[in-house]
């Protein structure tokens, strides 16, 4: 089969659309993921030994699971018991939920790498509760996180396609949808590994720049 150009321009419209749909998702999943990450982080690093404990098994749960089962059960089997949510909004929450789970993970390590000096300083000024996080705590912690949370981001665009089992037309599922209407599967499936490849590419080198930065000062000392 030869490589048809011209199909691949007729139906680019529909790719670039899909590809839009697709970065959407991503970005709203990964925004689910750094927030219920962060939650998850602080029970976790809770003195209270059940609200810890509670919350590591939870996490453990979910990442031992496969994302794809996360899916099926969320969007087949709970509207069973009468919870119904859209295809888009529940691949956005399970791939978010899912995610968490390991971005915690980055926070609580980054916020335990937090120099316990740092802690008795804030002690010291009289700093309490919400300040002491916002002004020392994560701008010290956040930094070194980067690169973790960037590799998270990449690996979560592209889980993206497995939402195309739950009827979402993001990239891959519109792209199979084009190549069984035109039995024209080299031209769009190539399109598609490319494009995941243009995306990601850029943000890897992206994240690895801003690491690289972040880790000068320390290598000039």
């Amino acid at each position: 089969m030869n490589f048809d150009f011209a199909y691949l321009l007729d139906v680019a419209p529909e790719l670039a659309w899909a590809t839009f749909v697709t970065i959407y998702l991503a970005i709203a999943g990964y925004i689910v993921a750094l927030v219920l990450g962060l939650v998850f982080a602080l029970l976790r690093l809770s003195s209270n030994r059940w609200v810890a404990r509670g919350t590591l098994g939870f996490c453990e749960f979910v990442r031992l699971t496969p994302l794809l089962v996360q899916l099926f059960f969320a969007f087949y089997v709970l509207p069973a018991y009468g919870i119904r949510i859209g295809a888009e909004v529940t691949g956005i929450i399970v791939i978010g939920l899912h995610y968490a789970t390991y971005t915690a993970e980055v926070y609580r390590a980054g916020i335990q790498a937090v120099e316990r000096g740092q802690w008795e300083a804030t002690r010291a000024l009289g700093l309490r509760g919400f300040v002491v996080w916002r002004e020392v705590v994560l701008p010290l912690a956040i930094p070194p996180m980067v690169p973790a949370l960037g590799n998270y981001m990449i690996q979560l665009f592209k889980e993206v396609p497995l939402l195309s089992t739950i009827t979402v037309y993001e990239l891959l599922n519109t792209a199979n949808l084009l190549a069984n209407r035109s039995f024209r599967y080299v031209e769009v499936l190539t399109a598609v590994g490319l494009i995941f490849f243009a995306i990601s590419f850029p943000a890897a080198r992206l994240f690895r720049w801003l690491d690289a930065r972040h880790n000068l000062p320390s290598r000039r000392s």
